[in-house]
């Protein structure tokens, strides 16, 4: 059990060899040129690390909606080889609350929220690791790294004589 930590923390290091191109290098003081000129930005989910769940912040500047056109927004949850885990939903969509944020349509500027319950497409909690958020607006992509950090379970003390599990606990 005393290594289970530091073998946990090299997984993670490691984990960061697979990152997408784009996660390499962000600032996290602030959104690098590429968000600032593409007409939306991608900020980091809070609380990060993940536990169980989390709120992932964007926004649709205005210089998106200059063709009067609305932008049609997809956010992914990722894993380090790029396959789904989960699609977030929507916390303020005109379509409503609780709208998986997938091909959703947004047709006015600002700070939009998604929210991501830490859980997979099959309704699982996912693992401990990275994963990345990816968001897709109008055809392009953006991506942020997360660190999910699932609580142990304390197993219960059993005494050896009486052969059963105290489940009081």
């Amino acid at each position: 059990m005393r290594c289970a930590r530091p073998l946990l923390l090299a997984l993670l290091l490691g984990a960061g060899l697979f990152s997408p191109a784009s996660a390499w290098g962000q600032d996290p003081r602030g959104p690098p040129a590429e968000q600032r000129s593409r007409g939306f930005r991608l900020d980091q989910n809070y609380p990060n690390p993940v536990n169980p769940e989390t709120w992932i912040p964007f926004i649709l500047e205005e210089s998106l909606f200059e063709d009067g056109n609305p932008g049609i927004v997809t956010i992914r949850i990722v894993n380090v080889l790029r396959q789904l885990v989960a699609i977030p939903v929507a916390e303020d969509h005109p379509e409503g609350a609780r709208v998986p944020v997938l091909e959703l349509p947004y047709g006015t500027p600002g700070r939009k929220t998604a929210y991501w319950d830490g859980k997979d497409t099959a309704g699982r909690r996912v693992p401990s690791g990275v994963y990345y958020c990816q968001l897709v607006v109008n055809g392009q992509s953006l991506f942020r790294k997360m660190i999910v950090v699932t609580p142990r379970r304390r197993p219960s003390i059993v005494p050896w004589w009486t052969g059963t599990r105290d489940r009081s606990r």
